[in-house]
């Protein structure tokens, strides 16, 4: 385990995919992880489980991060197992369309989830974070955040605006030895990529430089650096991991 104190880690949106591999990254290096889910209770479990089997310690707790009575009792739960002094933003969903096609509800279910779900989150973590002056933050978004994509305005949208929000809490938390930082993955192998049919993968991977996918484990692993205490010194950035599609 890195440093001296053993670590509990809130994961929002980690029974699959990127953030179940962050669990699994956080479990390793010795901090207690928290498996915040919504929607699938059986992987939740299955992700603590297995957690426990490697010798970790996991509970899950259920709650829609973009409602704030839900974000305040899963911190309330979380408190019996230890106080939260990492948080990752991991939580999003994707509902593309074209915006002149785009529901009011559309609009709103993926801001909410992504950027107010971030704002919900970080502000009920910052506080046991500010009285134990440490802490860490990972606000996961997008590369779409950063550069956009037809279909996408309100996912968009959300992540980047993800990245005004990391800066600014950045600045307002420094003093207190807390960073706060964005990371960005390109396209990775989860279900919804891999979903996709064919031609629309290839075409997709054209634009890619490293014409591949990201593995989930290349996202945790930077997300592992940056709660590491060798990423002490790095607060309000913005990591870009995405096989080099945002230069392309």
């Amino acid at each position: 385990m890195e440093g001296s104190k053993q670590h509990v880690a809130l994961i929002t949106g980690s029974s699959r995919g990127i953030g179940k591999a962050i669990a699994f990254r956080l479990a390793a290096r010795g901090d207690k992880v928290i498996i915040n889910y919504v929607s699938h209770p059986e992987e939740a479990d299955k992700v603590v489980q297995a957690v426990n089997e490697r010798g970790g310690k996991a509970i899950a707790i259920r709650a829609d991060v973009s409602k704030g009575e839900d974000v305040e009792a899963m911190f309330k739960q979380a408190a019996d197992f230890g106080d939260v002094d990492v948080l990752i933003n991991n939580a999003g969903i994707i509902r593309d369309s074209l915006l002149m096609r785009m529901p009011d509800e559309t609009w709103d279910a993926v801001v909410d989830i992504s950027l107010r779900g971030s704002f919900l989150c970080t502000r009920a973590a910052i506080r046991n974070m500010i009285r134990g002056r440490w802490g860490r933050v990972v606000n996961v978004g997008s590369v779409v955040g950063m550069m956009g994509n037809p279909g996408q305005a309100n996912y968009a949208a959300a992540k980047a605006g993800m990245i005004g929000f990391t800066q600014s809490v950045a600045k307002e938390v420094a003093s207190r030895n807390i960073t706060v930082n964005y990371l960005a993955p390109g396209y990775t192998a989860t279900d919804i990529v891999e979903d996709l049919p064919q031609q629309i993968k290839d075409r997709i991977l054209a634009r890619i430089p490293l014409q591949r996918f990201a593995h989930v484990e290349e996202i945790a692993g930077m997300v592992g650096y940056l709660v590491s205490d060798e990423a002490a010194y790095i607060t309000g950035q913005i990591f870009t991991v995405d096989g080099g599609l945002s230069i392309s």
